[in-house]
């Protein structure tokens, strides 16, 4: 079973039908118990870190994830799900779970390429770089792109859980990997054949690398 957790953040039901198109049984939750049910977690969701916070405070969800983290089932984090794991956002000045060192930046302004000015936020189709293997980016080809929408991006700490880089502007961390976490700021229920391909080998990982 594969748990999304539900701190009623937009873009969760995608998820969900993404995952049971390619066969998987899901449950949409902020409930601990069926959460700890689940053989894999997945912290998708659109919306604005404070508000995101506020919520998974008020259900302790936040303490829950750094238990879950510890049993070393898989988690997955999708856009706001990846910018809030980390210890603190820019967006509403937002203290966030920790689950990675490291703070989560708006794209600086007035971003440039080839003499034009680039639009925030970034919207549209990207690929990425990745920067070593990873079991849930198996069977991704390299020329891939992937579906973003985002003003922020992920800045970890320590550059040795950074898994791909994304141009647009500058190169930013487009996917984060951890033991068993991964977290990507694009969305893989978005970009077709290979965002399905990514939630197969996520919903087959054991959650190592």
């Amino acid at each position: 079973m594969i748990a999304i957790i539900d701190y009623k953040a937009g873009n969760i039901t995608s998820v969900a039908r993404a995952l049971q198109s390619i066969g998987e049984s899901v449950v949409i939750t902020d409930n601990i118990k069926e959460l700890n049910d689940a053989d894999r977690v997945i912290f998708p969701g659109v919306g604005a870190a404070g508000e995101a916070m506020n919520y998974l405070r008020s259900k302790k969800l936040d303490t829950w994830m750094k238990e879950w983290i510890k049993t070393g089932r898989p988690l997955m984090g999708i856009c706001l799900g990846t910018q809030i794991i980390l210890e603190y956002s820019e967006e509403n000045d937002t203290k966030c779970i920790g689950l990675i060192k490291g703070a989560t930046k708006h794209f600086p302004d007035n971003m440039n390429d080839k003499g034009g000015r680039l639009k925030i936020p970034h919207m549209g189709w990207n690929n990425l770089k990745l920067k070593r293997q990873h079991p849930v980016f198996a069977n991704i080809p390299e020329e891939a792109e992937f579906y973003f929408v985002h003003s922020y991006y992920p800045t970890p700490s320590d550059d040795s859980v950074i898994l791909g880089l994304t141009d647009y502007g500058i190169s930013f961390c487009s996917v984060l990997a951890s033991n068993n976490l991964v977290a990507m700021q694009f969305h893989p229920e978005k970009s077709g054949r290979p965002g399905l391909q990514i939630l197969k080998n996520f919903c087959n990982w054991r959650g190592n690398d």
